[in-house]
């Protein structure tokens, strides 16, 4: 151990019991604490939240999707599906046809999107089997005068229907015109299964229809609107994108799930580096205790640092004394802070404690999720503050006047 980090924990403890020093210390190192800790828990659950919506959102659609150039209906998909197949990273493809049409039962219509799918393929794709409140996957419904469908659980409480109550999908596809206006084409459908997949935007707006239906729906014949793709690892998504567009074609374009749904994903960015700098400001307090405390340290200990001086000890070894004390608490309040915002952590991740109400969220308790770069972040954010907290107090110590300091007792 170096003289200077023996003198300075010798410094950190007061020769009363009492000593406002020792306090002002002792402040210094639980406001560390209690700001590496916030820091910590908060950008968690911010993770925790990001990771279940972006759950929700590729569960519900794709990792990539492929569509045309030009917006045009993809005829040749079959093809197309099997290049896209084969690219490295790829594992599974699935066709797609999704358009807007109308919806209405017997006590009410609105606007929906309709995405048409094969189950078998889109379970590849997807999660959207995973969120069905029915026990199968299936648009079965034993009424071969109907269609099945599933309906999103808001766009269903709004209709007012439930399993294999009939509904009827409009579109204005090959609309017959009358003197009264147009007709639209109408397909009668029974409810096959009701989906809630816990975003708004999908429970209140979307239906999935079988692929075939939905092509006769809005007159596409055999032809597709996007190809949705699965890939080996959701974040490497957009790198697979640049490949497949490599092999498809001038006529086709790939699109990844981080350019999707790019205004939310930047959005939670956002929030979580202003949470970040705001937090900060806790352990910004705890630096200025830090300076408080090496301050009064440096009155206190005038004489013996004078006395220091004399005996040879240069005014950089001085310094370092007081910077090593800095550190010191800065290190106790960064490793406690660490620990504690584990342990609260981990407490919610296990057991739940914080519940939220799942009428108004789509999780029942509050998310977290740790990851080792934001505990590394946060804790050497706090230990630079505290690191930077300690040059005042320790320049000064260092620019005393022996002679002086010894006359000052």
């Amino acid at each position: 151990m170096s003289l200077e980090y023996d003198i300075a924990k010798r410094y950190m403890r007061s020769r009363y019991r009492y000593s406002i020093v020792s306090i002002i210390t002792l402040i210094s190192i639980l406001g560390v604490i209690i700001g590496t800790a916030a820091l910590v828990v908060v950008l968690s659950v911010m993770n925790g939240f990001e990771s279940e919506i972006r759950s929700r959102i590729i569960g519900t659609g794709s990792d990539i999707i492929v569509t045309h150039v030009t917006g045009d209906l993809i005829h040749d998909w079959q093809q197309l599906a099997d290049t896209v197949g084969s690219v490295d990273g790829v594992v599974a493809v699935a066709p797609v046809v999704q358009s807007k049409c109308a919806i209405a039962s017997k006590i009410e219509s609105d606007g929906i999107v309709v995405r048409g799918i094969v189950p078998e393929l889109e379970a590849g794709v997807s999660r959207i089997d995973e969120y069905l409140l029915t026990d199968e996957a299936t648009f079965n419904t034993g009424d071969t005068a109907s269609v099945g469908v599933w309906l999103g659980v808001n766009i269903a409480d709004r209709l007012g229907v439930g399993l294999n109550d009939k509904i009827k999908l409009f579109s204005l596809s090959e609309a017959v015109t009358s003197l009264t206006g147009f007709i639209p084409k109408a397909l009668p459908c029974r409810v096959a299964g009701v989906f809630e997949t816990g975003m708004y935007e999908y429970d209140a707006n979307l239906a999935y229809l079988p692929l075939a239906d939905a092509q006769k729906l809005f007159n596409f014949d055999d032809a597709i609107t996007n190809l949705s793709i699965k890939t080996v690892d959701l974040y490497q998504a957009d790198k697979i994108a640049v490949a497949i567009d490599r092999v498809i074609g001038y006529r086709y374009y790939s699109t990844d799930w981080k350019i999707l749904n790019r205004n939310i994903f930047s959005w939670m960015e956002l929030e979580k580096w202003a949470s970040f700098i705001t937090l900060s400001l806790i352990i910004a307090v705890a630096a200025f205790n830090i300076i408080s405390s090496l301050i009064m340290v440096v009155l206190e200990k005038k004489k013996d640092i004078g006395v220091l001086m004399s005996l040879g000890m240069s005014a950089t070894r001085i310094k370092k004394v007081f910077i090593l004390q800095g550190v010191t608490i800065g290190g106790f309040g960064c490793i406690g802070g660490c620990l504690l915002g584990f342990i609260l952590c981990y407490i919610q991740l296990k057991f739940g404690i914080i519940s939220l109400p799942e009428e108004y969220y789509f999780i029942k308790a509050l998310p977290v999720k740790m990851q080792i770069l934001d505990f590394i972040s946060v804790a050497f954010a706090a230990f630079m503050l505290s690191f930077l907290a300690t040059i005042y107090p320790a320049t000064r110590a260092s620019n005393l006047n022996p002679v002086e300091a010894i006359k000052y007792e």
